[in-house]
């Protein structure tokens, strides 16, 4: 019998990658994907997919208690991405629009699943900022979130929101918590397609604070396979933390000086920019003992996964090159203009 699962939020950078993951790693899999559109979620992304009969989009929003009653009915598997997902966005007056989506929608979804009561695995697709910031080791999934921006503090929300289902209702829940992801179709709002896509086109990278940051970097891939296995073998009612763990650590300095290595672009591109931005975080890191107990590691090192994600940008203008205009520019304008013009 066929495994029926509902995606949500399955248009956007690592929802993309997973339905096109669930799709080739489960031969009877039938993948609902049901996406807003908003800003982050491109049709382009799965078009080649719109005539799989494996395959169905729904337009619509998370935070449809009809929607979500009607699509989880004969789910087997739920596996929720949908969320407002960039700390910049999330400070000011949008701070409400994530607490929204990022809250209230996991809310919808978990009542639909818990009045349809027949058993459907439900995966919170979390972020390990919730855990704030480290001044060393790595953070494990009992560790107390301690999120620093509106965005981190919605998705720890949501995590206790799902795992709230599981106490109280028996509700099959599982969250996931990961370290930063890149690889194709991301936004070009973040780190690595912002800087790859200038360093192609010659323009300036912005860097905050002289790239000291810590971050751990997964390709996007691995963090789909960590999925997949969470969905055939993870325990209900944990969390499960997910990142490559990189060993020496990475600033976003050498992430950057990497990238412009791959893109052979000068780092005089490189445009400092002073002033630690409201709700970043200085070092994230996690502990994946738990996960890689059940047998997944990461398979792409940082050096290759960068260089294969330069030539998939180098190679798909086509995608990339109408998003960074309209709203984008209005958004990057807002928060790199007058920096960048100061540096002039």
């Amino acid at each position: 019998m066929a495994t029926r699962a509902l995606v949500t939020g399955g248009c956007g950078f690592i929802g993309s990658n997973f339905v096109r993951h669930l799709l080739r790693e489960e031969p009877d899999v039938l993948v609902t994907n049901l996406d807003l559109l908003t800003y982050a979620g491109n049709l382009h992304n799965l078009e080649d997919l719109v005539d799989s009969p494996r395959y169905r989009f729904v337009q619509g929003d998370v935070r449809d208690p009809s929607l979500a009653a009607e699509l989880v009915t004969d789910a087997d598997w739920v596996v929720n991405f949908a969320a407002e997902s960039h700390v910049d966005r999330s400070l000011g007056e949008k701070a409400g629009a994530f607490v929204d989506t990022n809250v209230y929608g996991v809310w919808c979804l978990l009542e639909a699943l818990r009045v349809a009561d027949r058993g459907a695995r439900f995966l919170q697709v979390g972020t390990d900022e919730v855990y704030g910031s480290l001044p060393s080791g790595g953070a494990s999934e009992s560790t107390l979130p301690v999120p620093s921006s509106p965005y981190a503090a919605s998705k720890a929300g949501a995590d206790q929101l799902a795992l709230a289902f599981w106490r109280t209702h028996g509700c099959d829940v599982i969250v996931s918590r990961c370290t930063n992801n890149y690889g194709p179709y991301q936004y070009p709002e973040k780190l690595v397609p912002l800087f790859i896509t200038n360093a192609l086109d010659g323009e300036p990278l912005p860097l905050y604070d002289g790239g000291g940051q810590v971050r751990d970097w997964l390709r996007v891939e691995d963090h789909c396979r960590a999925l997949l296995l969470l969905l055939r073998q993870g325990s209900s009612g944990e969390i499960y933390n997910v990142g490559a763990c990189q060993d020496p650590e990475w600033t976003n300095r050498a992430l950057t000086e990497l990238i412009l290595r791959c893109t052979g672009a000068s780092e005089d591109l490189i445009q400092p920019v002073a002033g630690l931005r409201p709700g970043h975080d200085e070092r994230y890191a996690v502990d994946t003992t738990k996960i890689r107990g059940l047998g997944w590691t990461p398979e792409r090192p940082l050096e290759q996964g960068v260089a294969d994600t330069v030539t998939w940008y180098a190679e798909h203008r086509d995608w990339w090159e109408p998003l960074k205009s309209g709203e984008y520019r209005a958004f990057y304008e807002q928060h790199y203009g007058a920096a960048l013009r100061a540096r002039r």
